[in-house]
Parts: C-alpha cells; structure tokens; sequence
C-alpha cells in the first residue's frame, strides 16, 4: 500500500529559508516535512535515524555541504530520494549534484514554483532539472567532447571534507573529532590536498573552497 505523505527532510542553514520552504511543503496534501536540519552532518545523522522518504538539501552549508551529505546518504541510505536545493542555475554544481546521487537540482528563487513538482517527480523516480539546465547540460556536454576535456576532481571525497573544515577555521584536532580519524590522519590529508591543489597554506585552501562552492565567502 503506498503511503498517503511523503515524509521530507528539510536541511538549510538558514531557518526563516527553511521556514519559507516548509510552508510550501506542508501546504501540499501528499507532502509533510517531518525532520529538519541546519547542516549537512546533522541532515545525514537525521537521515540515518528518522523514516524518511525524501531529503531536501540547501548545496551550501556549514560543516558539510549538500553535496557531501547527498554522497554520504548515496551510500548509506540508497533508498532516501535526494533533492538539491540552490542559489545559483550553475551547470557545474548541476553536475556534482547529479554525480552526488540527487534525482533533482532546484533553484531557491524559483522554489515556489518548482519545488512541489521536484518532490513529486522525485517520488516518482523521475529527474527534476531547473528550466533551461537541460539546454545547459548538453551545451557543455558539446563543448567539453569538442576539446576532448573529461572533468576530475582531483580531490578525494575526504580530502574534501577536510578542505572544507579546514576553510571553516576547524583546528587538526576539531577536524579528527569531527570525522572520527585521528589527528595524524588529518595532517597527512592536508599536505595531500596542499600537494595535489600546488598550494601553501590555509589562505589558499579557504580560497579554493570558496571558488568549488564548498564554503561561502
């Protein structure tokens, strides 16, 4: 028997936004936001503890982005449906949310209007792009296979975990406690990221995750 609501967690850093957003929602008779979180760690914690069928997560926020969440809930809750929220029609973070396993990419500004379709066609096992993202997606498809480029991140998924704790001014000592690895462990990711990125110091690496979207300026 199919459920009569979808039951949606609500993560965004912002709570008059998240506020906003579940007025939409609960306005909706096949829809109810049941969980809501402030940061990606606590929105993946939330995931992995509370029955929900639907995750709706804001690209940028403190501790781990929505990217990082949606890849952390790709492996531990395959069956959790996941929508990206964000600022910008950007068809690089339209890839990485894609490649991070969310079934949709929907624009903040347009919420009111995309949002409750995104969540049904979700649902439905159906993609969700913002309009004009399929256009996007294959012009650069076009323009990438014309110069031969493949795209790569040449970070690992815990280097940017790292990376980003680091930009967010965490300590070696914060960062261990925050990702349960040792301290030795995080020293040796950093000079990996320095190594790999050709950079020196903390300045550079805030720098680089501002630019990747990992952080916001």
């Amino acid at each position: 028997m199919q459920r009569l609501k979808t039951r949606i967690l609500l993560a965004d850093d912002h709570a008059l936004v998240r506020r906003g957003l579940r007025l939409i929602l609960d306005a909706q008779p096949d829809l109810e936001v049941v969980a809501e979180a402030s940061d990606g760690a606590e929105a993946v914690k939330l995931a992995l503890s509370t029955e929900v069928d639907l995750a709706i997560l804001d690209i940028s926020m403190p501790r781990m982005t929505g990217l990082q969440a949606a890849r952390e809930l790709q492996q531990r809750r395959p069956d959790l449906r996941v929508l990206i929220l964000s600022m910008h029609e950007s068809e690089q973070y339209l890839y990485e949310a894609l490649r991070a396993g969310a079934s949709g990419y929907v624009v903040k500004n347009a919420a009111d209007r995309d949002l409750v379709e995104a969540c049904r066609a979700t649902m439905r096992g159906e993609p969700f792009l913002y309009p004009g993202a399929v256009s996007a997606l294959i012009n650069d498809y076009l323009r990438r296979a014309h110069n031969g480029e493949e795209p790569r991140d040449p970070l690992t998924p815990r280097e940017t975990e790292v990376i980003k704790l680091v930009a967010e001014s965490y300590t070696n000592q914060q960062i261990a406690q925050a990702l349960v690895i040792s301290e030795k462990t995080v020293e040796r990711h950093r000079a990996n990221i320095l190594e790999k990125l050709g950079m020196r110091d903390r300045v550079e690496l805030t720098r680089y995750a501002i630019r990747n979207g990992l952080v916001q300026a």
